[in-house]
């Protein structure tokens, strides 16, 4: 598996791409000549939105803004935060990604993300010669139009995530909620969360690990179903704690009128 930017198995990192709503093939943009690397992430402003006049929530950190979707959040100080044009996610492990005709194509992804130790991993998995990176942590929002519920935003892109970046093409060593749970920010945001992880995935690289997922499905102030996700390794030294991703969680908020609907 190819480990591009992010976490997992299988991932990319692009800037200003088209759309982070599809799930399952949806189209984004053309990646450039090196995207399939792990040094070919597109260069960013460096923490585009970790001051100014949106102030975190909890002293110290930092803020993430997705100004498309009209979110926010709080991460520590040691994330890397990435352009609100960023998308990060998952490719598909059965693609052929040297035919031009399935560039953008992924799983999962989202936009404007944070990441936790992007280098914590380095292996060239697919023995092209260059290093890939795999990381221990991400997190940022994607839009979710089509969703009928909070709760099926939760319980789908949870799984989607652990799926796309540890357990692909297999499903068999997911163990996800079946049933969402309701859940209230510190700002008095209301949605829906639910939990996914893997358990004993086979490994077919060093830095090839089971993972997590926790997607929190809301609706953002246009009344457009919304989906903040996080999604890491687990059972490896440094796994991000559960405390500390409900702690973020708690730091989702609206943030302004969403440039899209």
């Amino acid at each position: 598996m190819t480990v591009v930017a992010g976490v997992g198995l299988s991932g990319f990192l692009l800037l200003g791409a088209k759309d982070d709503r599809a799930d399952g093939g949806g189209n984004t943009a053309a990646p450039t000549a090196a995207s399939k690397s792990a040094t070919a992430s597109a260069p960013a402003s460096p923490e585009p939105h970790s001051s100014g006049t949106e102030r975190p929530t909890i002293p110290g950190w930092k803020v993430v803004v997705n100004p498309k979707w009209g979110t926010a959040f709080d991460v520590p100080p040691d994330w890397k935060i990435e352009s609100p044009s960023a998308l990060i996610g998952y490719e598909d492990s059965s693609v052929d990604y040297d035919d031009p005709a399935n560039w953008g194509k992924s799983i999962v992804v989202m936009s404007a993300p944070a990441i936790f130790r992007e280098n914590w991993c380095l292996s060239d998995g697919d023995k092209d010669g260059r290093m890939d990176n795999t990381g221990l942590a991400m997190a940022g929002t994607k839009g979710s139009q089509g969703s009928k519920s909070t709760a099926e935003v939760a319980v789908g892109l949870a799984d989607l995530w652990v799926y796309g970046g540890y357990t692909q093409p297999d499903r068999k060593n997911i163990v996800h909620d079946r049933t969402a749970r309701s859940y209230t920010t510190r700002s008095g945001v209301r949605g829906s969360i639910a939990w996914a992880r893997s358990r004993d995935t086979p490994r077919e690289d060093k830095c090839d690990s089971d993972g997590k997922a926790i997607t929190f499905g809301f609706k953002n102030s246009a009344g457009g179903f919304v989906a903040w996700s996080l999604v890491g390794a687990t059972g490896v030294k440094g796994e991000l704690p559960d405390s500390t991703i409900m702690k973020i969680l708690s730091t989702v908020r609206l943030h302004g009128k969403p440039t899209q609907s």
